[in-house]
């Protein structure tokens, strides 16, 4: 007998008794909204600080003689290289992501919300009191373990708060509230910068970040396990997991972060660590596999056994690869080769900023309406394959017009993804693994950023090398060598050359790129496929979790209220009885 069956009889049995257990519901009271206002004020908070640094780079490495330290400062999208863009702050990042879900799982939300909210503040007081290279980039180590504690917190209490199907549409606000802080951030960035002091920049997290503590402090009242004992609780960590998994990671992100520039990738200095790292993850992942680690494993074997989590977790990696990838190199097509300025190309960059935040919060209303994200998801490839293959054919003499309308297309793409890819890696798992899916989505997510950068950016630069021949001046040649086209990519500089060098360079350039863009399409056929292999689950819509709103404590006068109640229907059933 089905189960449905067997709920249909016992009703049948028992027509008298009507007062069935409701399902979980979900709850958009004041309550809930004002959680979810603490959760985008968080998410502005982490969003503007990614940005808002790139403008203040100069001045930082000016007054703390930075020097060839700058690269560790910060995530500088126009001005520092590509290849040495991972500063420290985004190694602890995503080094810490799956520590942080088996933490929300052990200790539950809230406090573990209000602790990497208050790491992120400490980190930003001690970057912005900075009288030393060092004590930055250990204040920034500081900030990037907290950022990425925030992100993946803010991503499990919203699966806790709402249904499966209707996940996706609020995680497009959250989409949208981040890519509004990246994109303010440069600018509040040069406005501190010029009217107050570069540490501003940092300090200006201290009140923001205070009343996102006090935010989440009052309204944070989510249900965990109060019962177990702390000591209980702490040996259930997987310490052992957790420190081969951030060796690992943290081996293979200071070897994509120094490869190419301070040395050559073929060099021990790189082909070490990075080869390491790659061995001690998939000995992480062997150890997770073992018998007396299956109770608490970091991230939990059978996550990479169901075939849709598996390629929704591809899928994410594949996501955050290209969207870097085209946020790291068509400002080098804006500045090298239309000689736009660095503020310009940023404005440039728009049509893909905010489209994807718009398509994104309309996929998750799609999404929440129909309860597909399949045909999302292989529309969102087929979009950015196409947008990529398009980019190739970018050159100096490209229209206004080109480059705007093109830059749509992979942006729907991108917008799709933002906000249906988590609900696809928990449709085929049960609400207790919420944890560890969304750590292990956070984790692929940070972890394709890091290769969306590394990867295009040692393409781009073997490219240029062996196209270097078309310079005709020596002295330009020697200059752009050694990987230093990235940095050189500015109007400034190409129009310090007169014709034909100028010319020269900006073909290069333009050629450079289109290589480079023709590899992405490879990336984009490797979603697809991913896509593809997607099962269309159905997707839950009541809530089921240990980790929802605590219950409002009730009045001693309506508890006995209640309980007479009870005691009434009791008494009549007995009787009918």
């Amino acid at each position: 007998m089905s189960v449905v069956e067997s709920q249909v009889a016992a009703s049948a049995a028992e027509p008298d008794v009507v007062d069935q257990k409701p399902e979980q519901s979900f709850e958009r009271g004041f309550r809930f909204w004002a959680i979810f206002g603490a959760i985008l004020v968080t998410t502005l908070l982490v969003a503007v600080e990614s940005t808002v640094t790139s403008t203040a780079l100069p001045h930082i490495v000016r007054e703390l003689d930075g020097r060839e330290l700058y690269v560790w400062f910060v995530d500088a999208y126009f001005l520092t290289r590509p290849e040495t863009s991972t500063d420290i702050a985004r190694v602890p990042s995503t080094a810490f992501l799956p520590l942080f879900g088996q933490l929300c799982d052990i200790f539950g939300r809230r406090w573990i919300m209000i602790i990497v909210v208050a790491i992120f503040t400490l980190g930003s007081g001690i970057s912005g009191g900075a009288t030393s290279s060092a004590m930055l980039i250990a204040g920034r180590a500081v900030q990037g373990i907290g950022g990425g504690g925030i992100n993946l917190c803010i991503e499990l209490i919203i699966s806790d708060l709402i249904p499966l199907r209707e996940r996706s549409a609020y995680i497009g606000i959250v989409f949208a509230f981040f890519t509004l802080g990246t994109g303010i951030g440069p600018f509040v960035g040069g406005v501190i910068v010029d009217h107050i002091s570069w540490r501003w920049v940092f300090y200006i997290n201290l009140p923001i970040g205070g009343a996102a503590l006090l935010a989440h402090f009052i309204f944070l009242r989510v249900k965990y396990d109060r019962e177990t004992s702390i000591w209980l609780r702490l040996k259930r960590i997987d310490y052992i997991g957790n420190a081969i998994l951030i060796a690992s990671v943290v081996a293979v992100l200071l070897a994509l972060s120094r490869g190419g520039t301070l040395y050559s990738w073929s060099s021990y200095q790189i082909l070490v660590p990075l080869l390491l790292g790659i061995f001690g993850l998939v000995v992480f992942h062997v150890y997770e596999g073992l018998p007396w680690v299956r109770d608490s494993p970091t991230l939990p074997e059978r996550i990479f056994k169901s075939r849709t989590t598996a390629a929704a977790l591809g899928i994410a990696f594949i996501h955050f690869l290209l969207l870097f990838w085209v946020i790291y190199f068509l400002p080098i097509y804006f500045q090298a080769v239309l000689e736009q300025s660095p503020t310009l190309s940023g404005v440039d960059l728009l049509p893909t900023v905010i489209l994807s935040v718009l398509t994104g919060g309309v996929a998750g209303g799609v999404m929440a309406k129909t309860g597909k994200y399949r045909p999302l998801h292989i529309i969102a490839f087929l979009l950015i394959i196409l947008g990529m293959g398009l980019f190739a054919h970018f050159g100096p003499g490209s229209h206004t017009a080109e480059w705007i309308i093109v830059q749509i297309i992979p942006a729907f793409g991108f917008g799709f993804l933002a906000s249906t890819t988590l609900p696809a890696v928990q449709a085929d798992l049960p609400e207790t693994d919420a944890a560890a899916a969304t750590a292990a989505f956070a984790f692929m997510r940070a972890y394709g950023s890091i290769w969306g950068v590394s990867i295009p950016a040692a393409i781009f630069n073997a490219q240029f090398a062996s196209q270097s021949f078309r310079i005709g001046d020596q002295s330009a040649r020697e200059q752009l060598a050694g990987g230093n086209a990235y940095s050189y990519a500015s109007a400034a500089y190409i129009r310090g050359f007169d014709e034909p060098y100028r010319s020269q360079i900006k073909d290069v350039y333009a050629r450079s790129l289109r290589l480079t863009w023709y590899v992405s399409i490879a990336f984009g056929v490797i979603g697809l496929i991913l896509a593809v292999l997607e099962k269309e689950l159905v997707l839950r819509t009541e809530l089921d979790t240990e980790f929802g709103l605590e219950e409002r404590k009730k009045s001693n006068s309506l508890r006995d209220a209640e309980l007479g109640d009870n005691s009434g229907s009791e008494k009549v059933a007995t009787e009918k009885a």
